[in-house]
């Protein structure tokens, strides 16, 4: 077994969550970071798309999944994850922080960030 590490990072999306109305109405920026461990000692070898995980299924899973409105960013990343762990069981580990970016907040904040791991 050669363990490995698939990351995707910086991928931004604008979706419609929050707890308050405006927020889903109005919408925002979001940016996702998504990273896998599994193992790739197949793929090492062989050069073969189909003995590793195709990275164009993740971020299909996580576009899909973002369009959805929810209240909270737990709610989004868990479904995300569940998703993940189902379509593609060959995962070790996984983690996404989803960040919304300028938060409605009383004082100008960057960015808020929620992150769940498996």
């Amino acid at each position: 077994m050669m363990m490995g590490k698939i990351e995707l990072t910086g991928m931004h999306f604008f979706a419609r969550h929050g707890v308050y109305e405006q927020e889903r109405i109005e919408g925002n920026d979001f940016t996702v970071d998504f990273s896998c461990e599994t193992d790739m000692g197949a793929a090492s070898e062989s050069d073969n798309l189909n003995d590793t995980v195709d990275y164009q299924v993740i971020h299909k899973i996580i576009a899909e999944e973002m369009e959805i409105p929810s209240a909270l960013l737990e709610h989004v990343a868990g479904r995300i994850l569940r998703r993940i762990r189902a379509e593609i069981p060959r995962l070790h580990h996984a983690s996404v922080s989803i960040s919304k970016m300028n938060p409605p907040l009383p004082s100008p904040t960057e960015c808020s960030k929620v992150t769940l791991s498996y």
